[in-house]
């Protein structure tokens, strides 16, 4: 007799299209900091092979204008963005490129 175990183990491979992806990225941004401007690129396809590429999480590149970064250092700014994108940032994203102006 044999025995069959139907648990089943979590994985932390993201679930998400990249599209569904960039449409939260777009509404957390939206709602975070109010931009005038707000650009989502998916580059993954630029690091096929690349050992991130293998997790299943995006490669993006971000453009983004608000005043809400006004008179911060860029670090500041970077974890302004990482806070508001939550953890997209540690499920669905493996890379994130930032380009902030005010």
């Amino acid at each position: 007799m044999s025995e069959h175990s139907s648990t089943s183990t979590p994985t932390s491979t993201p679930t998400s299209t990249p599209a569904d992806v960039m449409s939260a990225m777009t509404t957390r941004l939206t709602t975070a900091f109010t931009p005038t401007q707000l650009d989502i690129i998916d580059e993954s396809h630029l690091h096929i092979g690349h050992a991130g590429a293998q997790s299943g999480k995006g490669h993006y590149a971000l453009t983004i204008t608000s005043e809400a970064f006004a008179g911060k250092s860029r670090l500041q700014c970077h974890r302004m963005i990482y806070q508001a994108l939550g953890e997209l940032m540690q499920d669905n994203i493996h890379a994130l490129s930032i380009k902030i102006n005010t």
